[in-house]
This record gives C-alpha cells, sequence and structure tokens, in this order.
C-alpha cells in the first residue's frame, strides 16, 4: 500500500480537497487503483448534526455514513464508492478508545495520545485503506488521505503524529507528503509572496512530514523566480513547486498539475512503476466539453440555506453534470424560501417604517421575478419550519404555471402539503415536522426513528425504490424497475393517505420501496415536467453519468422531448462522456485502458 498525505497551512478551505481529489485521477488515470480518507480534527463523531451554515452539506454514502463534502468531491472525480470509515474525526476515535478503556483491552495501562490514541488512528487508517472501493472489488493500491484544518492547530496534533509514525511504518518509499499552500499577492505590483507558504512548511517539517510535492494557490501561474525561491527555502527541488491558479472549471486541476509534471513526481516519489496516464485523454475532453454550451439554461433553486452554496454543493454538481452532458449551460439563481413569503411583502406591512418597507418589498418583488423568469424550479432538502410557506408557495406556482419542477425530499413533502390543501381539499394539512398536533398529517414521523436522540438516526444510506409504473417518467429516466439511491430523512408520506391523494390529487407515486408502504418518487402525469424525490439523487451524480431526475428536469426546462427515443438517444451520447467507462480490470485484476 502506497500512501499520498495532503496537508495544508495559512488558510483553510484552499483547495485540499480538490488538490487530494485530482491526485487522485492522475494515479488512476495510470491504472492505479485508488482510494480516500478524510480526517477531520473536530470532536463530532460525524457531520450529520452539524449546520449547514457551519460546515456547508452533509454528504450521505451508500453505508449511512454522514460525512464531509470532501468526500463528495472524492466520489465524483474518483468515480468510487466510499464507506463512513473514510471520514476520521476525533470523536470517532476517541469514542472507539475509550470504548476500548471501558473493555479493560489496555490491561490496566495508562491510556494516553501517544501511543493509544495515535495508534488507533494508524490501525484506523491501515484497515480502511484495504477496502475495496470500485468495481473491480479489489483492495486499492493507493491511499489519498487529506488531513482537514490547516498544520499547527492544537486539534489537529494527534493525526499530525500519528501519520508521522505511519511513514516510519510503512517506509518513506511508500509514503509522499503533500503541502498545499496560499501564495497571495499584494499591492498594485502584485508580488507573489511567499513567506507564509515557507513557514507553513517549517511548521510541517518540524513535525517530521517534509513535503515532497507543493502545491500553490493563487490567482494567476506562480513565476519562475517563484518557484526558485520557494525550493531553495522549503528543500524541494524547483520541478516540486506548482502551481494551482485559477481556472474556468476544476476539472482542469488534474491536467493542470500533469503539465508540470506532478504524476512522474509521484511516481518517483512511491518507486511505482513507470506508467503514463492514458486516460488523461478522455479526461481533457471532458474538461473541455464543460466550458463549451450550445444553449442556456436558468433554474431558480429555492432553499433555506442559500446563504452559502456549498450548503446544497452536490446539487450544484448534479446540474453541471447534466449540463456538460447536454452543452448546456444551467444558471443557477439562488432564491431563500423566506423573501417568497407574504410577510416579505411591504404592501402587508403597513407597521415598518418606510424606507424598511420599501427594501422588504424589493426583496420579495425581486424573488418572485427570479421564480417567474427562470425556466425551471427546484426545491432541496431541508429540516425544520423556516421558510416552509415560501417553499409550498413556489410549489404551487410551478404546478399551475406547467413550469419543470424538481423536489427533493424535503422538496417532495412540501409539494405533497401543497397538492392536499389546494387541490385534494386538505386544508389543513401539514407534516408532524412543522406542526405536531395537526389534525391532517399528510407527513409523518418514521416509527422506527429514535426520537431522543439526532447524530445517525435517520434513515440514511443507499436503499431499494422500486419503479411500480413502467409507463412513468421514472422508468424512462431510469431504464429499470429496481434502483439504489441514498436516503437522508426522519419523515415520510402518510400511507394512510396515499390512496386519497393519489385519486383526488391527480398525482402519481410511482416509486415506493420494497414493502410498497414507503412512497419514494412522485410525479404528476399531466404536466409537463413535475417529479419530487423522497431520497437525494444528486449524492450518486458522476460526470459522465448525471443523476436521472436531474437529467430528466434539465431536459424539460431546456425544451427537450422526453419521449423514449430522445432520452434512450442522450443516454447512449452521455455514456460516450464517461472518463472511466473504458477502465476495465484484466484476469488479474489490473486495470487498464
Amino acid at each position: 500500500m502506497k500512501f499520498v498525505l495532503v496537508s495544508g497551512g495559512v488558510i483553510s478551505g484552499i483547495g485540499k480537497g480538490l488538490t487530494a481529489s485530482s491526485l487522485g485521477v492522475l494515479l488512476k488515470s495510470c491504472g492505479w487503483r485508488v482510494t480516500s480518507i478524510k480526517i477531520d480534527p473536530y470532536i463530532n463523531v460525524d457531520a450529520g448534526t452539524m449546520s449547514p451554515f457551519e460546515h456547508g452539506e452533509v454528504f450521505v454514502l451508500d453505508d449511512g455514513g454522514e460525512v464531509d463534502l470532501d468526500l463528495g468531491n472524492y466520489e465524483r472525480f474518483l468515480d468510487i464508492n466510499l464507506t463512513s470509515e473514510s471520514n476520521i474525526t476525533t470523536g470517532k476515535i476517541y469514542q472507539q478508545v475509550i470504548e476500548k478503556e471501558r473493555q479493560g483491552m489496555y490491561l490496566g495501562k495508562t491510556v494516553q495520545v501517544i501511543p493509544h490514541v495515535t495508534d488507533a488512528i494508524q490501525d484506523w487508517i491501515l484497515r480502511v485503506s484495504k477496502k475495496p472501493v470500485d468495481e473491480s472489488g479489489l483492495p486499492p493500491e493507493i491511499c489519498v488521505i487529506e488531513l482537514g484544518g490547516t498544520v499547527g492547530d492544537i486539534e489537529s496534533m494527534p493525526f499530525v503524529e500519528a501519520l508521522r509514525q505511519l511513514k516510519y511504518h510503512v517506509g518513506e518509499d511508500n509514503f509522499c507528503s503533500v503541502f498545499v499552500s496560499l501564495v497571495p499577492e499584494l499591492g498594485v505590483v502584485g508580488e507573489q509572496k511567499t513567506k507564509p507558504t515557507q513557514h507553513g512548511v517549517k511548521n510541517l517539517s518540524s513535525m517530521g512530514l517534509s513535503p515532497q510535492l507543493i502545491v500553490c494557490r493563487s490567482e494567476r501561474p506562480l513565476l519562475p523566480e517563484t518557484k526558485q525561491k520557494l525550493g531553495l527555502f522549503c528543500q524541494v527541488p524547483p520541478e516540486a513547486v506548482v502551481s494551482v491558479h485559477d481556472v474556468s472549471n476544476t476539472f482542469r486541476i488534474p491536467l493542470m498539475l500533469q503539465e508540470q509534471g506532478v504524476c512522474n513526481l509521484l511516481i518517483r516519489s512511491l518507486k511505482l512503476v513507470w506508467r503514463l496516464p492514458t486516460l488523461l485523454e478522455r479526461w481533457n475532453h471532458m474538461a473541455s466539453n464543460a466550458d463549451i454550451f450550445q444553449s442556456t439554461t436558468n433554474i431558480a433553486v429555492v432553499g433555506k440555506y442559500t446563504g452559502l452554496t456549498d450548503s446544497y454543493l452536490s446539487i450544484v454538481k448534479a446540474l453541471l453534470h447534466v449540463g456538460m452532458s447536454l452543452h448546456i449551460q444551467v444558471n443557477i439563481h439562488w432564491v431563500s424560501a423566506e423573501d417568497l413569503e407574504v410577510s416579505n411583502n411591504s404592501n402587508s406591512s403597513g407597521n415598518r417604517k418606510e424606507n424598511s418597507l420599501h427594501q422588504r418589498g424589493t426583496v420579495y418583488d425581486k424573488a418572485w421575478q427570479t421564480l417567474s423568469t427562470c425556466d425551471g424550479i427546484l426545491l432541496p432538502g431541508g429540516f425544520g419550519t423556516r421558510g416552509i410557506e415560501g417553499m409550498l408557495m413556489a410549489c404551487r406556482y410551478a404546478r399551475e404555471s406547467n413550469k419543470p419542477f424538481l423536489g427533493i425530499c424535503l422538496g417532495m413533502q412540501v409539494a405533497i402539503i401543497e397538492i392536499a390543501r389546494n387541490v385534494v381539499g386538505m386544508s389543513d394539512g401539514s407534516s408532524e415536522e412543522f406542526d405536531s398536533n395537526a389534525s391532517t398529517k399528510v407527513i409523518i414521523y418514521m416509527p422506527e426513528i429514535d426520537k431522543s436522540r439526532m447524530g445517525g438516526t435517520m434513515r440514511l444510506g443507499s436503499r431499494v425504490t422500486r419503479i411500480r409504473n413502467l409507463d412513468s417518467l421514472g422508468f424512462k429516466l431510469y431504464r429499470s424497475e429496481f434502483i439504489h439511491e441514498r436516503h437522508r430523512h426522519r419523515y415520510e408520506v402518510n400511507p394512510l393517505l396515499v390512496k386519497d391523494l393519489e385519486e383526488y390529487g391527480n398525482i402519481s407515486f410511482t416509486g415506493c420501496d420494497e414493502t410498497g408502504q414507503r412512497m419514494e418518487i412522485l410525479e404528476i402525469p399531466k404536466h409537463r415536467f413535475f417529479m419530487g424525490t423522497q431520497y437525494h439523487p444528486e449524492l450518486k451524480s458522476r460526470p459522465g453519468r448525471p443523476s436521472p431526475p436531474f437529467l430528466g428536469f434539465i431536459m424539460a426546462a431546456s425544451g427537450h422531448s422526453l419521449d423514449d427515443k430522445s432520452i434512450e438517444g442522450i443516454l447512449r451520447e452521455i455514456e460516450e462522456q464517461n472518463p472511466w467507462s473504458q477502465q476495465v480490470p484484466d484476469e488479474n485484476g489490473e486495470l487498464k485502458c
């Protein structure tokens, strides 16, 4: 097993995740099997209870793991399926160590950070790095590890020490340290400053993890003299200092690294047998397609956390994947659900000051103007009552105006409540999440869910959905009766009301779980495109293999026909764009291009 460690300094959020993913792409394009591990030094056991405003979206894996959004980048770039153990946190490690201590497994020893915590970290990495993550079913050959935060943070010190010990145990020929840093440009002249990177490398080297590769984030390419200076002061060859400057799309980052010889440097550092990155040609074609558009489509995303777009990162990527496949530039217009509510209309708030009325009225008018001019409306998932009335209004507008609509998780539940109220006649219809005393509970708390605990208690991970109507839009898009999608929810459609909702609401629940009791897909047959999914289809979207509901949504929004022949032709064309579709294992398990 070979290990590539990616750490960072100066500031957080500098692009370590994309760098780690891009290094994985280079290695996989050479034919090696690659896996990834993300280390988050926070004390939370997982990301499940974190606010989207605090840490971005919670990415859900097949096994139900609620993890950092960087694991979504790994899966999308490398086309692999990771597990919850691929995300290591301080909470998980200490939970494991304390449980062992309670069971007496340390034989009376004084349990300390060194060696017990550091040993637990190393054992975790060594165990998880061997787990198969692709269709070959074979153990990975190279593991890319991203250390979250910045080097020097007090909470990451046990992990740094554990990684230093791991480097010693596996040998320097099997371990490559990569440091990601910021090279700012100050003043009118725009001089590239190297001192922050020098201090970061000095700090990392003092901990026994001297980097073999330094990746520098900057607005424009590093100057030759900047590389020379960093190489001199950081004790690496100038060619081991690479520039990752701003590019048109993130798929160009692996190509940028390859142009600077990073693939050969990794091969030399890890003493690998030299190979050509054959599949980068297909990756290059995909990256170029991401910048070539034949038309434009505008999509309104009506959500609760629109103040931070990372809260909906997988939604953004899923729309991008469809746009790349159809050569359509998908412009996302963020609309806060609260801005659509009547309480934000200046005409309804006569007791406020005139300037405040004008400002709030402008927000309200602008939100509805955006909604009315966009080609499609998307309601993503979320929790809580804030903004629900605005989401209900958006659903009604999409339904009555025949505008393409896609509702995900909470978005589907809100759409069903809107139909129950305004079509079926259940004027008091609501969700148990919003009103536990509602007389007509259209959406109910799932009976098996633990109400006393928050973390890890939802219906999580990959579940089977059976498309029971083979004439439905869902079947046309998925081309399969049984599908596997990832879930994250506590509430579901009340099974006692399904018959009335379908009969009087002019809707069809075309997909359900294996028992037939839990509704998974909602459609309005006579609508141009109106679909809701209880699951999160965006979590399994990949470049060259976009999510079927997102594909149908953008096709409808951009004026494409949704008949069988059109969908089949587009799916064939998309398959040819998949950068990994021609990488298959031979009889010995080696990946051949």
